[in-house]
């Protein structure tokens, strides 16, 4: 992804336009009254005061020390800088605070201590102890920066890291793996060339090691040459990895022939030369920031079987610190671990390896501005926007703490815990997993209809690979197998039917003849009724009416009443529908909303405005959700007359008499199916008095879908759908440009369907 370079002007006027800084305190509870007041401060806060006093541990019941982390530095070693001081550093400090916080909601204090002295250093940190749940350790110069974070870890009972050193390992350590698999090359006999010996470089080379590399194969240099065994200013840090090798002179001397690069140092120092001098499929991380040991262009114009990464955002393989440490305190955290130990950190390494095999989500895409990525050459790590970290990385981490006996607070519901991370990205995508994991208990047959489709098949390569359903894909095999191909897609053991081949003729055949028995009454005769069944949305309907599947998957399209036509001719409506009707679902922070009928019933009477409203609940009620139903126009409870207020009063009537346990009111207009003030105010005697609504019917198509697209757009509000109510059996028709998440939320809640049928 290009950038756009960054204006002196524009950094500083972003640091201090408006309210000085990046960071605020933000109270988490109510301050609205003087009650409100007297319980955060005098007299209330007195009560959990004496709960500490008498138990210590309450601290993380009471306070907010569970969830804060302390991001400190003497300013030493800062980015690029150097030693510029403790004040120059606050601004980086402060920046990590906001990433702790955007990626994986943890609160930072950052202190910057005006000390160089390693003891005076350890002894502050360790008197902080009482306030932070973690430490992290920032921007300290190399050889302290060791002994600092030793001692600290030996000393303390909380999370302790110096990302300097170990987010950086991490990182480049699930890249480094990664590459190799491509490669196909076995860590353990790689040759490796490290440039640089500061607390990154070192860091690095021993989690290399912990992940099978060996010491004799690693040559480091530091600004005065080889780390070798007859040089005598050599800390006990950078010895270990001192060679005894008498040829290696330089750089370019020791990267002939090298496996891996790996340059933490300074830029410009590699040539064209040095690259194409390395052995087959070399690997290379230029990671000097800003200018690379060597640039990207240059590196890739060398040769072409190179596997390149950096530290830049602006080309592939980015190492990007931010990928691990949010999600490593936050694992830590949440189980109150006491240290950050070598098996949590592979832990991270080896989760972060294999999510960037799994297939990417549509806004990491979007936001790189790229048509499809996946694993291979140019993307061996993932995008620092991806939202799966959270939930990948921290529950890794997490684990590896009560595998080493360091969780104080080990978690027991897995599914509970990957809900709570999802929420504290601001997704309430609460309903989606737990519809997910309904879905992997019993995954079902589901035919997807246009598998021509590169999202249609990067949805399916997901669902699969989760275990949510058992797919089928109609199209032509070679097309289909090209797309896969072309885009690194693995579906190998999944069944592909092309509804024109030779060996397909049989089936088509005997479809035909169920089709002709149900439409020869209808309009079809007998050659008709064989034609059609190679349309593949006829195909699939007919698969599932016959059993041979579970759910159909309907390809993208523009004209939806022509899309679920098959479905109606062959599979039909439920038991006692008169009208199929569409719902979406919109997920908001406040938690679900319903729409119907978004998709289908241009005008619908006041019965069909009551069997849509019925149905709506039934599927509501599907997901453990009390349906709380408003019917909207543009009147409140009588005050306005028309066609359409007269219809949703009537209509609401009807399903009070008819259903006196429902919570179902109207009509209503919009904005009072959620204030509930209002509501309470003026009409008491309202259902909704107590709660909102959750679950809105529109008096017609029109207005159902403008409000959909509306939200949907300007809101940045998720959705899902559109659900079709009322067939027999489950079919979905994917509405035209839907991303790969849309189609995979739809499988999901198809498979949950389907088990209820």
């Amino acid at each position: 992804m290009s950038q756009a370079p960054i204006r002196k002007q524009d950094a500083l006027d972003y640091h201090s336009k408006g309210r000085p800084g990046k960071i605020a305190v933000v109270p988490t509870k109510s301050t609205e009254t003087q009650r409100d007041l007297s319980l955060a401060y005098s007299p209330g806060v007195a009560e959990p005061c004496l709960e500490i006093a008498a138990n210590v541990e309450n601290v993380y019941k009471y306070t907010a020390k569970g969830n804060l982390v302390g991001v400190i530095s003497n300013g030493t070693a800062v980015l690029g800088l150097g030693n510029i001081g403790p004040e120059a550093s606050k601004p980086v400090m402060e920046g990590k605070g906001v990433l702790f916080k955007v990626f994986a909601d943890i609160d930072v204090f950052d202190i910057e201590l005006n000390t160089q002295d390693i003891e005076e250093f350890i002894r502050t940190v360790k008197i902080l102890e009482p306030t932070f749940g973690g430490v992290n350790l920032e921007d300290i110069k190399s050889p302290e920066c060791f002994e600092i974070e030793e001692r600290l870890r030996k000393e303390m009972n909380i999370p302790i890291m110096h990302d300097d050193q170990h987010g950086t390992a991490i990182i480049s350590g699930a890249a480094l793996l990664n590459a190799l698999e491509l490669v196909n090359k076995k860590i353990e006999t790689c040759q490796f060339v490290i440039s640089g010996a500061g607390a990154a470089a070192l860091s690095c080379a021993k989690l290399y090691l912990g992940l099978g590399a060996k010491v004799e194969n690693i040559l480091m240099f530091d600004k005065d040459g080889l780390i070798h065994n007859r040089r005598d200013d050599l800390n006990k840090y950078v010895k270990l990895f001192a060679t005894d090798r008498d040829r290696i002179h330089t750089l370019a001397d020791a990267m002939n022939g090298a496996d891996v690069f790996l340059g933490l140092s300074v830029g410009n120092i590699v040539s064209q030369d040095m690259i194409k001098s390395m052995a087959k499929d070399a690997v290379v991380f230029a990671m000097a920031n800003p200018t690379p040991e060597i640039s990207y262009e240059d590196a890739c114009a060398a040769r072409e079987d190179i596997i390149m990464a950096t530290g830049r955002s602006d080309f592939p393989n980015q190492v990007n610190n931010v990928l691990g440490f949010p999600y490593i305190f936050r694992g830590a955290l949440d189980v109150r671990a006491t240290e950050i130990d070598e098996n949590m950190k592979m832990a991270a390494a080896r989760a972060l390896a294999e999510l960037a095999k799994k297939p990417v989500p549509d806004i990491v895409n979007l936001a790189y501005n790229e048509k499809n990525l996946s694993f291979g050459r140019q993307y061996i790590i993932p995008k620092p926007v991806d939202p799966r970290l959270i939930t990948t990385i921290a529950p890794a981490v997490a684990k590896a703490a009560m595998e080493s006996g360091l969780a104080q607070k080990p978690i027991t519901d897995w599914e509970a815990y990957e809900l709570e991370l999802s929420k504290r990205l601001g997704l309430d995508n609460q309903l989606i997993k737990y519809i997910t994991n309904r879905a992997k208990r019993s995954p079902k047959r589901v035919v997807f209809a246009d598998a021509e489709n590169l999202k249609v098949l990067k949805a399916v390569q997901q669902v699969r690979d989760e275990r949510i359903c058992i797919p089928i894909l109609l199209g032509d095999v070679k097309k289909i197998n090209r797309i896969l191909d072309d885009n690194n897609l693995e579906l190998n053991d999944v069944e592909i039917i092309d509804t024109r081949a030779a060996e397909t003729q049989e089936r088509l055949q005997r479809y035909g003849d169920v089709f002709f028995e149900k439409r020869k009454r209808k309009g079809y005769n007998q050659y008709e009724a064989h034609k059609q069944m190679q349309v593949r949305n006829y195909f699939a309907a007919m698969m599932v009416e016959t059993g041979e599947a579970d759910v159909v998957i309907s390809g993208l399209t523009r004209n939806y009443p022509d899309a679920i036509r098959p479905a109606l001719q062959i599979i039909g409506r439920d038991e006692g529908v008169k009208k199929v009707s569409g719902m979406y679902i919109l997920q908001t922070k406040k938690g679900p909303l319903f729409f119907s009928d978004t998709t289908v019933n241009f005008n619908p009477t006041v019965d069909e405005i009551v069997e849509i409203a019925e149905l709506t609940a039934k599927a509501v009620e599907t997901f453990n959700i009390r349906p709380r139903i408003a019917l909207l126009t543009y009147s409140n409870f009588g005050t306005a007359d028309g066609e359409d207020a007269n219809k949703m009063r009537a209509a609401t009537a009807i399903l009070q008499k008819k259903h006196p346990e429902m919570i179902v009111e109207g009509e209503m207009q919009a904005h009072l199916a959620f204030d509930m003030d209002l509501v309470k105010e003026n009409y008491p005697f309202s259902k909704l008095a107590e709660e909102g609504a959750n679950t809105l019917i529109f008096p017609n198509l029109s207005s159902a879908n403008i409000a959909y697209n509306l939200l949907k757009e300007t809101g940045e509000i998720e959705n899902i759908g559109p659900i079709l109510l009322g067939l027999r059996k489950p079919v979905y028709v994917l509405q035209l440009g839907s991303s790969v998440k849309e189609i995979t939320d739809i499988v999901a809640i198809a498979v949950v369907e389907a088990q209820g049928k």
